[in-house]
C-alpha cells in the first residue's frame, strides 16, 4: 500500500506542478479572450442570479438554486484550510495567484456551463441533466468518453465529496469538542442523509437556505477581523504583491522561497477551490429550469467569483494581517492551521466559530457533491441505480469519518486530473458554439 501511495503521490506531484497548471491557466486565458472578457459582466451576472425565473417548472431548480448548490459543493475547506496551506507553503504571494486563478477561471466556468445547458437532456421524470458526459454524447457524439467522465465523477463523489469531507468533520469535532469520530460520523450521515434521499429538489431547497447564510457569516467574520487588523491591511496587500513576483516563505523555511513554488501553490489551491476546468459545476448548471445557456452560464460563473475572488481573498488577507500583527500566534502552527491562528483573535467564539464553520461547510459539501455523483450514476445505469447509490453514499459518510484517508486524498487529486482532460477537450472542440 505504501508503494502504491508513493506512485500516486509522485504522479500528482508531476501533474499538478506543471502540465495541468499550464493547461488550466491556458484554458482560462484563452476563453477570457475568446469570449471578450465575460468577467466584465460580473454585476450583470450577479443580478441575473437573483432575478426570479419566468418558467413554471416544479421539477428543476431555479438559477439561484443551481448557484447555491454549486457553492455548496465548492465552499468550505478549500477557502479555509486550502488558503492556509497555500500561504504556508507558497508564501503570502500565493494569495495573489489564487486570486488571479479565480478571475480568469470565471471564463472557463462560463464556457463549460454554457455547453452543459446547450446539450442537456430531459429524462422521463422531467428532470434536466447535463455536464461534460452529456456534452460528449449530445455535442460530440462520443458516448464512450461521456461514460468515462461519469465514472470518474462517481469515484470523485465518494472521495472528495464524501469520505474526505466527513473525515474533516470528525477531525474538527474531535480536536475542538472532544467528540468521538463514531458519534460524529453517525450524526453527519443522518443529517446529510435526510436531505440526500429527497433528491435534487430537497438538495436545492436546503442549499438555498443554508449556503448564503454560511457564506455571509464567514465573510462577515473575515471583514470584522480585517477591521480589527486594519493597521496591517495595507502592509499585507503590499507584501502579497511583492512576494507574488519574488517568492517568500511564510513560516520561515525555504519551501515557499521561489517564485515557481509561490505560483504553484497559489494556482493549484485556486483551481482546487473553484473547480473551474474540472467540469463538475456544469452538472449542477444543467439542472436549471432555464433553457437559456447564456443566462445560466453567467449565473454559474458567479460561483467562482464568490468562492475564489471574494472568499479566498478575504481568508488570505486575514491570515497575512495576523502574521504581521501577531507573529507569536504562529509558534508551533502547521500549514493547515494559519486560519485557525488568525481566528483566535475573533471577539466572542473565536476558534470555536471557525470550527463550526468548517463543520457546516463540510456538511453542505457532502450534500452538494451527492447530486454530482447521482447524476453520474443516472448517466451510467439509469434511474434504477440512484437509490442504491444514495444508500452507499450515506454509508460512506460514516466510513469516511472513521478511516485513515491519506490514500483517498491522493487518489482524488489524481482523479480530478483525469477529469480535467475530457472536459477541457470538449471546450476546445466545441469552442465555436460558445458565445456571450
Amino acid at each position: 500500500m505504501s508503494a502504491l501511495l508513493t506512485v500516486i503521490k509522485n504522479s500528482n506531484e508531476f501533474l499538478w506542478s506543471g502540465p495541468l497548471l499550464f493547461l488550466l491557466m491556458g484554458t482560462h486565458i484563452y476563453f477570457t479572450m475568446k469570449l471578450h472578457i465575460p468577467q466584465k459582466n460580473i454585476l450583470k451576472a450577479i443580478r441575473l442570479s437573483v432575478t426570479p425565473d419566468n418558467q413554471k417548472d416544479g421539477n428543476n431548480l431555479s438559477v439561484f438554486a443551481t448557484l447555491a448548490t454549486t457553492l455548496a459543493a465548492t465552499l468550505g475547506t478549500g477557502n479555509i484550510v486550502g488558503v492556509s496551506t497555500a500561504v504556508a507553503l507558497g508564501g503570502p504571494g500565493a494569495i495573489f495567484w489564487c486570486w488571479i486563478t479565480g478571475i480568469l477561471g470565471m471564463a472557463t466556468a462560463y464556457a463549460e456551463c454554457f455547453l452543459s445547458v446547450r446539450f442537456k437532456s430531459t429524462g422521463s421524470d422531467h428532470l434536466n441533466r447535463g455536464g461534460p458526459m452529456y456534452v460528449w454524447e449530445n455535442g460530440l457524439h462520443n458516448k464512450f468518453v461521456g461514460k468515462l467522465y461519469a465514472l470518474l465523477t462517481l469515484i470523485a463523489a465518494f472521495g472528495v465529496g464524501c469520505t474526505t469531507q466527513s473525515n474533516s468533520i470528525t477531525q474538527t469535532t474531535a480536536m475542538s469538542f472532544g467528540i468521538a469520530p463514531q458519534i460524529t460520523g453517525f450524526l453527519a450521515a443522518i443529517t446529510a442523509g435526510f436531505v440526500i434521499i429527497g433528491g435534487i429538489q430537497s438538495i436545492g431547497k436546503v442549499c438555498v437556505k443554508v449556503v448564503p447564510v454560511l457564506a455571509l457569516f464567514f465573510t462577515g467574520s473575515c471583514i470584522l477581523l480585517l477591521f480589527l487588523n486594519r493597521a496591517a491591511l495595507l502592509p499585507a496587500l503590499l507584501l502579497i504583491l511583492k512576494s507574488a513576483f519574488t517568492g517568500q516563505a511564510a513560516l520561515g523555511g525555504v519551501v515557499g522561497s521561489s517564485l515557481i513554488v509561490t505560483m504553484r501553490y497559489g494556482i493549484a489551491r485556486g483551481l482546487f477551490t473553484n473547480e473551474a476546468g474540472i467540469g463538475t459545476a456544469s452538472i449542477t448548471a444543467a439542472a436549471s429550469k432555464t433553457n437559456d445557456p447564456v443566462r445560466q452560464a453567467y449565473v454559474s460563473m458567479t460561483a467562482v467569483f464568490w468562492d475564489t475572488v471574494v472568499m479566498c481573498l478575504l481568508s488570505g488577507l486575514v491570515i497575512v494581517t495576523n502574521m504581521i500583527l501577531h507573529p507569536s500566534s504562529l509558534d508551533g502552527v502547521n500549514e493547515a492551521s494559519l486560519t485557525d491562528a488568525a481566528f483566535t483573535f475573533l471577539p466572542g467564539l473565536g476558534n470555536t466559530f471557525l470550527s463550526l464553520c468548517l463543520i457546516a461547510f463540510a456538511i453542505t459539501t457532502l450534500i452538494g457533491w451527492s447530486y454530482l455523483g447521482e447524476s453520474a450514476v443516472e448517466y451510467l445505469a439509469g434511474d434504477h441505480g440512484i437509490f442504491l447509490y444514495k444508500v452507499a453514499y450515506i454509508v460512506m459518510i460514516y466510513i469516511g469519518a472513521v478511516m485513515p484517508l491519506a490514500i483517498v486524498w491522493e487518489c482524488t487529486d489524481l482523479i480530478n486530473a483525469f477529469m480535467v482532460l475530457p472536459n477541457v477537450a470538449a471546450l476546445f472542440l466545441l469552442r465555436k458554439q460558445i458565445h456571450t
